[in-house]
């Protein structure tokens, strides 16, 4: 009974699975064996009563024979390899038409030809103006032909069918410069995407490197002084073990982003977004490099925050890494306020220390805060005090998943 309601299932599910996988086979088949139905279907048109295809001229129509479906197959069957070989195609198919209109058949394969032509125009790739050239060259002498066998025929009507071919050449000339118009479109966003990424990993790592290479640097000058101090000694190399750790997590993380199986399930997916305990962390080890800061925090991030938690959290990082840089020693006021919808950073220096034996910068950090605050539609502000010293001021809209 078991194994009849597993048949039944499985039988219910199977259309369905078809339907869905089928689409995906016909996708990545050949393009020989998609073009091969349009091929047959013009082939078996061609027998039906009354179906006729393209004619040119006034010659009376002939009943089909053995010469007849030769043609028919002639101009039907190269249409597989439209695509594939598009030249090759349009000879072969010119050639039937040729002899088809002059034996006055004027069968259905006929409107092989106009397909013929588009397909050249989208899809061949080298000598395009040499195939146009002898496509036209090799259209006079069967315009010659018509004009013996039907004297009466104006000729106007081949200069206009020779228009109508042109114009499937041309519109099949469009699709290609469409094609790959929007190839390209789509290759200029992936660089630009790819740049983006570079740029941003290249600012992570900034704030990262900058951050904590400074502190360890202060810290570990500052260990010089303290050897008659073990106690204090110990507790300064801790603090650059313990920095020093927290740079390899951080950069284990930002080297993670380069994986390629980064966001597929099989990597390291996890959002690194610091919480308010980060940033109480980050002032807790700009402390023990000598920095005096007083950190102030108000009200609870908003739900969902989004890149301003994490933008804000590099605003603080960076501003701690030049108050250690520029202003070693001297008084430092960490101010963040949480809103509903948005979060503010406060970060200022009395500039009363000294910068001497730390590490210089490159003044990329602070433009690369300002361009974060500026994607997420924020204000961001850097510059000297009236009273003295230099204060990092951030406006960071809350909510936004960029």
């Amino acid at each position: 009974m078991i194994g009849m309601v597993s048949l039944r299932r499985a039988r219910d599910r199977w259309p369905a699975l078809v339907r869905r996988r089928a689409p995906q086979w016909w996708r990545r088949s050949d393009v020989t064996l998609r073009d091969l139905p349009l091929a047959l279907l013009l082939v078996a048109v061609s027998f039906l009563p009354d179906a006729h295809g393209t004619q040119i001229g006034g010659l009376p129509d002939r009943p089909l024979d053995a010469l007849a479906l030769l043609l028919i197959a002639l101009q039907s069957l190269p249409l597989a390899v439209r695509r594939r070989w598009p030249a090759v195609c349009l000879a072969l198919v010119s050639v039937g038409f040729a002899v088809d209109q002059l034996r006055g058949y004027h069968s259905f394969a006929s409107t092989a030809l106009p397909i013929a032509l588009l397909s050249v125009g989208a899809h061949l790739v080298r000598h395009r103006r040499t195939a146009a050239i002898v496509f036209s060259l090799a259209y006079v002498p069967l315009a010659v032909a018509f004009n013996r066998l039907d004297p009466g025929e104006p000729p106007s009507e081949l200069v206009t069918f020779y228009l109508a071919m042109v114009l499937a050449w041309g519109l099949g000339a469009w699709l290609r410069s469409t094609r790959v118009a929007d190839a390209e479109h789509r290759l200029r966003i992936a660089e630009d995407t790819r740049t983006a990424e570079r740029t941003r990993i290249a600012r992570e790592l900034h704030d990262v490197v900058t951050h904590h290479v400074t502190a360890m640097v202060v810290q570990a000058e500052a260990a010089r002084y303290l050897t008659a101090s073990p106690d204090r000694l110990d507790q300064s190399l801790t603090a650059v073990t313990d920095t020093g750790r927290r740079a390899i997590a951080d950069l284990r993380h930002l080297l993670d982003l380069l994986n390629p199986d980064h966001g597929t399930g099989h990597g390291t997916d996890q959002p690194r977004t610091p919480s308010g305990g980060g940033l109480l962390t980050l002032v807790e080890q700009t402390r023990l490099a000598g920095q005096p800061v007083e950190f102030t925090e108000e009200g609870s991030p908003a739900e969902p925050a989004g890149s301003a938690e994490l933008v804000a959290y590099r605003v603080v990082q960076e501003a701690l890494t030049n108050a250690l840089k520029y202003a070693h020693g001297s008084r430092t006021s960490v101010q963040v306020r949480h809103a509903e919808r948005e979060i503010s950073v406060e970060v200022s220096t009395d500039g009363s220390g000294s910068g001497a034996g730390s590490p210089g910068g490159s003044g990329r950090g602070l433009a690369g805060l300002r361009e974060r605050v500026d994607i997420l539609g924020g204000d961001f502000s850097a510059g000297p005090r009236t009273a003295g010293g230099f204060v990092v001021r951030a406006r960071i809209p809350a909510g936004s998943p960029s």
